[in-house]
This record gives structure tokens, sequence and C-alpha cells, in this order.
């Protein structure tokens, strides 16, 4: 596998720069962002779309430094309430994947997002609980009549333009586990798979490795976001797990967001690489940094220095021994 980052975190830093800094740092993949919550720092999605002559140029500057792109990302909510975001969304969405068939790249990455709870809704609504049973009347409504129509069509379209789509397993949004992924994608076609993280995993109680194995067995991921989370006992008892204090109050969160090997052991993040590779997914290993507590640099660093020591790059040998 190969080890590569989510550039949104080096936004300040010019195109040129920010790859400079990641072929010194040993990689060999960049993630993109192509607009929504990841922005545009790297990426003029328009310019690039209109000019073959500017897609080249783009190419040769992460060629000319052994570098690949391993999924343009757009994370937004394509099926928000407000209809001038949800649009946005959806434009950006189409635009990117257009993109990436005109560029080779094979993934593009979103969330599934999450519409409001009727059609007169202003603001989205995430349900957790099936009881009230309002509730569970909302989250049908919300599958069967927003987030099923939508994917079904946008999956097509993916699969048409030979894209895949890695829809992040992330709270609020409707696909947020393994099950409700597989449910989206049984809904829709192979096109729609995961791009895994196990920081969001974690947080809401499911073991990464367990996940890798359900999702593997149905080749259902098609990219994996490198990020830990650091999990406090005593807040948990004090907040829950689906704790809405700001990520920035670190002392009283629950849970927290970390840089790769300080949430989770060097062994647990071997085990989750081990599991990968078994289970059939042999492609980028993506860092993703929000850690509160390091710097960008610092934090980059010490994900890069763990990840390497346990990322498996070579195909495996012949079974000589049996």
């Amino acid at each position: 596998m190969k080890l590569g980052v989510f550039t949104v975190l080096f936004a300040e830093k010019t195109f040129e720069e920010m790859l400079d800094y990641v072929k010194n740092a040993g990689l060999q993949a960049v993630e993109i962002g192509t607009g929504g919550n990841p922005g545009t720092a790297h990426c003029d999605l328009d310019a690039l779309l209109n000019s073959e002559d500017k897609r080249k140029d783009y190419m040769d500057k992460l060629e000319s430094r052994g570098l690949s792109i391993s999924a343009f990302s757009c994370h937004d909510n394509p099926i928000s309430p407000n209809k001038t975001h949800a649009q946005d969304s959806h434009d950006t969405f189409i635009k990117t994947v257009k993109l990436a068939e005109l560029m080779n790249v094979p993934v593009v990455n979103t969330f599934s997002g999450v519409p409001g709870s009727s059609e007169s809704s202003s603001y989205p609504n995430w349900p957790v609980t099936p009881w009230p049973t309002e509730y569970s009347d909302v989250l049908n409504w919300q599958w069967e009549k927003k987030l099923i129509p939508y994917w079904k069509e946008q999956g097509q379209f993916a699969k048409d333009y030979g894209v895949k789509i890695g829809l992040e397993l992330h709270a609020g949004f409707l696909v947020h586990t393994p099950y409700t992924m597989l449910k989206l994608r049984d809904a829709t076609n192979d096109a729609i798979g995961a791009n895994l993280d196990p920081s969001h995993l974690w947080w809401q109680g499911i073991d990464p490795v367990a996940a890798i194995k359900i999702l593997g067995k149905g080749n259902a991921i098609h990219h994996f976001h490198a990020k830990d989370t650091y999990i406090d006992q005593d807040n948990v008892n004090m907040y829950g797990l689906t704790d809405m204090q700001p990520y920035s109050n670190v002392q009283t969160r629950a849970w927290t967001f970390r840089s790769v090997g300080y949430g989770h052991g060097i062994q647990e993040w071997s085990n989750i690489v081990s599991a990968l590779r078994t289970y059939g997914y042999d492609y980028v290993i993506s860092i993703e940094h929000e850690d509160p507590i390091m710097s960008i640099d610092e934090g980059f660093r010490q994900a890069v220095k763990n990840l390497k020591s346990v990322n498996i790059e070579e195909a495996p040998a012949d079974m000589w021994w049996a």
C-alpha cells in the first residue's frame, strides 16, 4: 500500500510548495479537495475542467515529483434541506466526477448527506434512536425519499464515468456505520463504497478491524483515511459519546481526534494495516490531520513516522514454506 495525505491541512501552501513538502516527507500520493468542506486551495475545479493544457500541467507537476492523486474530495451535504446548499454540493460533486474521469483519478470522496425530517424542513435532522416512533418514521422517509433516490442516480452517473464514490462513514450523516454503508450499496450499485476512517468508528464503539473485515469481504472499501481518536472514559461517563462540546474543549470532551498513534497504539494500527491487506484493500492510506493539541507539521510528521513503521508496501511472497 502507498502512503498519502489529505492536503487540506496544507491549505496555506501553494500547490507546488505542498507537493514538495509531501514528496520530502516520503509519501507517494495526495488527496485533493475540489470544494465543499475541504475547500479548493489546491484545485481550481472549473479551470481544470475547461482546459486540457491546465490538466496536463497539473499532472506534470505531480508526476515529476513521483506523486499520484489517490482521490478528489468534495465532502458536503447534497441532500440538505437547504436547497441552495444541496444544489451547490451536487454541482461540485458532478464536476468532480467529470474531472476525476478526465485525470484518471479513480475515487471521489464525499459524505452521504442527511436531509431534514420532511419536505418543509429548514435544517438537517439526524435520528439516532428508534423511539419515540416519530424518529423511526423520519429515518424511513429520509432513506426512501431522499438518500436512496439521490445515490441511485449518482451511483450510476459515477459508474458511467468509471469513477468510484468513497462515502466517509461520519456521524451526522445517514451513512455512518458498516451497516448503513452496505444498506445503501445494496440499494444502489457497487460504485458506492466507503472512504473508511477509523477515527469515526472508534468513538461510535466500532472496532475498525472488524469494520474492515465486514466491508472488505464485499469489496466495499474504495479509500482509507488514517486518523486516530482518543477516548477519555471519565468524560464519557459525564457527557456520553454523542458529546456536543466544541472540539476545542479537549480537557472535558468524551473523545478527541488525534494524530495516528496518539489515540491507539502502534499494534492496533498494525492490525488495521494487516486487515486492509488481508481483505483486499491495496491502495492508498491517506493521512488526515485534525489533532487539536499538535501543530500541523508535528502531527503530520508523527503520523508519517508511525504509519511507515507498520505499512505493508510490497506484494506478499509465495508461500515457500507451505
